[in-house]
């Protein structure tokens, strides 16, 4: 139930930034212009977001034929976490990384780039599938991607700000030109905070119970600590060109990416190891794998 909360919480938050946007530019019919707007886009997206995201970096569905081992590891991974078989995606991409997507536990999808199955032993492939798998669990996968396509359109909105909205004599913006330059600075940033606040916490928790799907904390360690090396050396440009996916990642998969700031759509990798560390201290019910 408190899930249930922030979450809604979080789409009220962003929907209502977005309405003041449209007031900003346009009064009370811009207000309900963005309101509808706002609905819209969010029922678009719960029932195509996954798949958007998943064509956007030309994943492709594997199963037990064409990639055996990590096929199996999944759903070895899956039935520890007591979740239905999740479709498996491969991504042609050099940079180690993955996420999960789906609107739900029953239609969610966990992909994978091939430099992640390159790069990682099966032990830390099975850590980072079983953070994403983590993110299923915990409904976090619609929330994500909603709030993406929300905090995308405000960003994209503001930058419009000055071409629909900048006649200081237009009666229906109520602020004139200071309106629109609220708009244009204000909404991006209050947009970002929200996702990022929301993007840390959710990292975190799937940190924790992926340790526990896993049920070796130290799997997950090892590879973050990997992961984060390999993304700042191997660029990913199609992250690049999307920004608003970037949180999806179990990784910041954006170039420059680093320190647990205001605008960092991860938390810090530090942080992140040494809780998976405390976890391994304090004992984790080992579980056995599909790879032996």
């Amino acid at each position: 139930m408190n899930a249930l909360f922030r979450t809604g919480m979080l789409f009220a938050a962003l929907t209502a930034l977005f309405m003041g946007m449209g007031f900003l530019l346009g009064g009370q019919g811009g207000m309900l212009i963005a309101l509808l707007i706002a609905a819209a886009m969010n029922l678009f997206a719960y029932w195509n977001a996954d798949k958007m995201v998943l064509r956007m970096y030309g994943a492709r569905e594997v199963g037990p034929n064409e990639a055996p081992d990590f096929y199996r590891l999944v759903q070895q991974l899956a039935g520890n976490a007591g979740l239905p078989m999740p479709r498996v995606f491969v991504i042609d991409n050099e940079q180690p990384n993955a996420f999960a997507t789906g609107r739900n536990p029953q239609n969610a999808a966990v992909a994978a780039t091939t430099g992640l199955l390159q790069r990682l032993s099966q032990e830390e492939i099975a850590g980072v599938m079983a953070h994403e798998l983590a993110h299923v669990k915990n409904r976090d996968t619609l929330t994500m991607t909603i709030t993406a396509t929300i905090a995308g359109a405000i960003s994209m909105l503001a930058n419009f700000a000055f071409f629909f909205g900048g006649n200081s004599d237009n009666r229906n913006n109520p602020l004139g030109f200071v309106g629109v330059i609220a708009v244009a600075i204000l909404a991006p940033i209050g947009a970002m905070l929200v996702q990022m606040a929301i993007s840390r916490a959710r990292e975190y928790e799937a940190d924790r119970i992926g340790a526990q799907i896993s049920g070796r904390p130290l799997w997950l360690a090892d590879a973050l600590g990997k992961l984060e090396q390999a993304a700042h050396a191997i660029p990913n440009p199609e992250a690049e060109r999307n920004p608003a996916t970037a949180h999806l990642f179990i990784v910041n998969p954006l170039s420059g990416a680093g320190m647990d700031n205001l605008f960092s759509t991860h938390p810090s990798m530090a942080n992140r190891i040494a809780r998976l560390h405390a976890m391994a201290g304090r004992g984790a019910a080992p579980r056995r794998g599909p790879w032996g």
